[in-house]
């Protein structure tokens, strides 16, 4: 009897410690039998394990290594996994529980569960603070080694919680986040099975695209609203017709370098975006451009020194006469107010500094009115504790000076009221044309215009090109094609930031990495009418987040099941812009093509109290599912209205195809863009929340 009551207690203690049984335990606490390969990262821990209600039902894993890598896994119910994971890797190490603020429509926690995965989030080894330099670490950590592990440790536990064979893997991450996804899959093997990077730059990318796209902003800036004009529907069509040749001049070359002509609708909410936190670095890495060559030696703009770079220069001297913190600035319309957690953050910090001054200063009053500087400038400090230091600043306003989020509080302690300042955008003016003086290899076609007689550069080179070695130092690694694994790789027509040929360029080098196997292994996408964020004007752009989530399904069954996606975009590039069909089986990839004419034509016009025919033909790619949803906007704001029954549209029963007719009477004079908004969805279905496909198209009808 004994014997039996040991034997019995023997298997239960080896069932307690079976995965079926810990699946149903907590995690929190345990002895993980997990070693990773790179020993960097030890001792794996859980400190984290409940189930959460939202945005759908999921078991919440969140842990760690004692080296300060942090991840969070986000489990589906035993009965709905499906044996794979979505991870995400985001721009720059970030807080891994920060897709947690995403709102529910596009929800990439929802999404995952509700398509059968888990979902993973890492820090990628530590939280990167742009002013504090000691929270940077070793390159490759936050590229792919923290990820990695993290994606690795997630296994172990899928197998615990689930008591399953190997999940396959999947990551995705755009801009910053798209060279760490692409080095994850060239710079490791077996991690990730496939990948979708999105709004991909290349090597040559930073400073070179900010840069062309501010000076651009800085000439043209009187003269956007005819270019934005002649290049919408029923436009003139000719951009340059009422440019100086200076602006004509600049449009040319910088539409030449890739941004994409038609995104300027956006011109004013544009600014220096990223560049601000480049800005001082590039400066340090190539002083002699700044202090010396730009404006002393011949074949820089500023030796030429035009009538419109001295208009635009700032060097103002002046005294500080009072220190601005948060509050007061947010009263007084300098910044945008911040949220009480990074208030928060940002209040402890300045405390722990000891200042005597109470508040984190962000902006300045001073003794003087200064012209408005542009993007960005500098402060240099002329008298006081902080003599000879320079603070970065973003726009003067009257005598307000405001500062760039980038200053290191140590330096912003320094500067003290009755101080002489200078206010200069000397730098900030140079660094506009740096790309003419970065002619790279030939591989990177849009600075052939820069190019001359032997292919020898018409500018003065610089001795070292930048873009590389900011590449290695943000991401880690620098994209060269050799990838382990599919991908599908998703850009956007009229990405600003990351300009659309970049992803022709990275398609080349995986196609010499791997020959005829290329189309075995890799797609490009291309989604028009789409900018490297979130949609500014839903009347001009559409979002690519369904895309990616769409590319994530796809990528997923390539690799389970051997389901080839749809294939690559159809496009060609000329002069520096990507230009795809119209036509849907033209076209490729996966977005839905939308063909509109107002009275048969792109443009109508009509008298007041009279109605516009409105004719449209939506036509979906092959094999890209049918079209399931379109809503009108006829006169301008962010209010659509559904097409009822868009089934009654289809000239096929499978939705293909679609031809809508619509009539709008306009009660007032003015200038209107009707759009027609679209989606299309792989399986027909009007229900999706994830992966409805979007596009839109206008005309442009005058009313008198």
């Amino acid at each position: 009897m004994k014997i039996f009551s040991l034997f019995i207690i023997l298997c239960c203690m080896a069932l307690v410690h079976s995965p079926a049984i810990q699946a149903q335990n907590s995690l929190i606490h345990q002895n993980f039998s997990f070693e990773a390969k790179d020993s960097v990262f030890k001792n794996p821990f859980v400190d984290v394990d409940e189930w959460r209600d939202k945005p759908v039902k999921h078991r919440y894993v969140h842990g760690g290594f004692d080296d300060g890598t942090r991840f969070s896994f986000y489990f589906p119910e035993k009965e709905n996994y499906t044996g794979r994971f979505f991870q995400y890797i985001t721009p720059f190490p970030d807080s891994e529980t920060s897709v947690q603020a995403y709102g529910e429509a596009l929800n990439p926690i929802g999404f995952s569960i509700t398509h059968g995965a888990y979902f993973v989030a890492t820090n990628q080894g530590g939280k990167l603070d742009f002013a504090d330099p000691s929270t940077r670490r070793e390159a490759s950590i936050g590229a792919y080694r923290a990820n990695a592990v993290c994606a690795e440790f997630s296994r172990h536990i899928a197998q615990l919680i689930y008591n399953c064979e190997r999940p396959f893997g999947y990551c995705y991450g755009g801009s910053g986040g798209a060279y760490r996804t692409v080095g994850s899959m060239e710079n490791t093997s077996g991690i990730w099975d496939g990948a979708v990077p999105f709004v991909l730059g290349s090597p040559q990318a930073i400073p070179n695209v900010f840069a062309v796209r501010m000076y651009a902003l800085r000439i043209l800036k009187d003269k956007m609203a005819d270019i934005v004009d002649a290049l919408r529907p029923g436009g003139s069509g000719d951009p340059y017709a009422t440019l100086t040749v200076e602006q004509r001049q600049v449009l040319h070359e910088c539409t030449s370098m890739g941004f994409p002509i038609k995104s300027w609708y956006g011109w004013q909410t544009m600014d220096a975006h990223g560049f601000l936190v480049l800005y001082k670095s590039i400066v340090a890495m190539d002083p002699k451009y700044f202090r010396d060559d730009f404006w002393n030696t011949p074949g820089y703009l500023g030796f030429d020194n035009p009538a419109s770079l001295q208009n635009d220069r700032v060097q103002t001297k002046g005294i500080i006469k009072r220190i601005i913190g948060q509050s007061e600035a947010e009263e007084l319309n300098l910044v945008k107010p911040l949220s009480e957690s990074d208030r928060g953050t940002a209040d402890r910090a300045w405390a722990s500094m000891g200042s005597e001054i109470k508040e984190k200063p962000v902006a300045y009053q001073l003794d003087v009115d200064v012209k408005e500087i542009g993007m960005g400038g500098d402060l240099i400090i002329l008298t006081g504790k902080g003599k000879e230091q320079v603070l970065q600043i973003t726009e003067t306003l009257g005598r307000y000076v405001v500062l760039a989020p980038v200053n290191a509080p140590q330096q912003l302690a320094l500067l003290t009221a009755g101080d002489s300042v200078q206010v200069d955008n000397s730098d900030f003016l140079a660094v506009q044309t740096y790309y003419r003086h970065q002619v790279p290899s030939p591989d990177y076609y849009v600075w052939n215009q820069f190019r001359g007689v032997n292919d020898v550069p018409i500018y003065p080179q610089r001795p070292m090109l930048l873009g590389p070695l900011i590449t290695m130092g943000a991401a880690g690694t620098i994209p060269n094609g050799k990838i382990n694994g599919k991908i599908i790789l998703c850009c956007s027509v009229w990405d600003r930031e990351a300009f659309a040929w970049q992803g022709d360029w990275y398609r080349n080098k995986v196609k010499e990495h791997l020959g005829e196997a290329t189309e075995d292994n890799f797609r490009l996408w291309y989604t028009d009418r789409a900018t490297h964020g979130e949609v500014d004007n839903p009347c001009e752009v559409v979002s690519y987040q369904s895309t990616l989530y769409q590319a994530l399904l796809d990528v997923s069954a390539w690799v389970e099941k051997g389901i080839e996606p749809p294939l690559n975009t159809n496009y060609k590039i000329e002069d520096g812009q990507v230009i795809i069909s119209e036509v849907a089986k033209e076209r490729g990839g996966i977005q839905p093509a939308v063909s509109i004419k107002a009275n048969g034509k792109e443009r109508a016009d009509i008298k007041v109290g009279e109605s516009v025919t409105l004719e449209t033909v939506i036509e979906v790619p092959s094999n890209t599912g049918g079209i399931v949803s379109a809503e009108w906007n006829f006169e301008g704001g962010e209010e659509f209205i559904p097409v009822e029954n868009i089934e009654k549209y289809y000239t096929s029963p499978d939705g293909k195809k679609v031809i809508i007719q619509a009539s709008h009477t306009f009660q007032k004079e003015g200038t209107y863009f009707p759009t027609l908004r679209v989606a299309s969805q792989r399986n027909g279905d009007s229900k999706a929340q994830y992966t409805r496909i979007p596009n839109l198209n206008r005309v442009r009808v005058v009313v008198e």
